[in-house]
């Protein structure tokens, strides 16, 4: 009888040692998504930022073609910072998925198609400000005249502004639903999730504004520039979350 009472508790203590083992690996498995995509954030903002940055001492300028030829190399630096972010945007994209999935494919896929609409417009931005550099080429070489030109130099920036405003407006769109879902699951703090959504509804707001020419969407960029910076940092220190927090804890 004494053996076959203290048999029975052995499985149940072996059994109770495994949740903390899965916990644990889930935890290192959220920080390490977690700090991967915040780099990439971060990233996103020198990649893109230094390049906007150089490409615009470019093209900021009354004859902009002219300066085309005279700073070609830093134009060409410019364009290529810009077209790594496509890089590093699908990078954020790819990497949250397999998080996402586990909660909402549809909200996965959602935010993977925004990233990939955005890279492509950028994409498509960046090529069209390449395209100065032959024109400037064609200028010097007396093949097209000033006054074309700079009406094709004009268009080929203003082509790179609408590009980049219609991409951001699809950021946004994906991004929104990206923040309430991590909202509603709290993979990461609600606080910073709400923050999230917001700051994605005002981007959206300047940027569909933008398009229809009225200039504000540097202004409405802020909060959601504030929230990347600070979100990129906080998945750096401390990842994200990979299982939804527990009911009301």
């Amino acid at each position: 009888m004494t053996a076959t009472t203290s048999g029975p508790p052995l499985p149940d203590q072996h059994a109770a040692v495994a949740p903390p083992a899965a916990a644990g690996s889930a935890s290192d498995t959220g920080t390490t998504y977690g700090r991967l995509i915040g780099s990439l954030f971060l990233a996103g903002f020198v990649t893109y930022g230094v390049g906007f940055a150089l490409v615009s001492s470019v093209v900021d300028t009354p004859d902009l073609v002219i300066s085309v030829s005279a700073h070609q190399a830093t134009l060409v630096l410019g364009a290529c910072l810009m077209l790594l972010n496509t890089a590093v945007d699908i990078g954020k994209a790819v990497l949250f998925f397999p998080i996402l999935e586990k909660h909402s494919k549809r909200t996965a896929l959602t935010y993977l198609s925004a990233m990939v609409f955005e890279v492509a417009l950028l994409a498509v931005g960046a090529l069209c400000l390449l395209s100065l550099i032959p024109l400037s080429e064609q200028l010097d070489a007396g093949q097209v005249s000033t006054e074309l030109a700079r009406t094709l130099g004009s268009l080929a920036v203003d082509s790179n502004t609408m590009a980049y405003q219609i991409g951001q407006a699809g950021l946004a769109f994906g991004a929104f639903f990206l923040c309430v879902l991590l909202y509603r699951t709290r993979l990461v703090p609600r606080f910073l999730a709400a923050w999230g959504a917001v700051g994605y509804v005002i981007h959206f707001t300047g940027a569909v504004a933008e398009i229809f020419g009225s200039h504000v969407s540097l202004v409405l960029l802020i909060p959601d520039a504030l929230f990347e910076l600070t979100f990129g940092v906080w998945l750096l220190v401390k990842g994200v979350r990979t299982q939804p927090h527990a009911q009301g804890s």
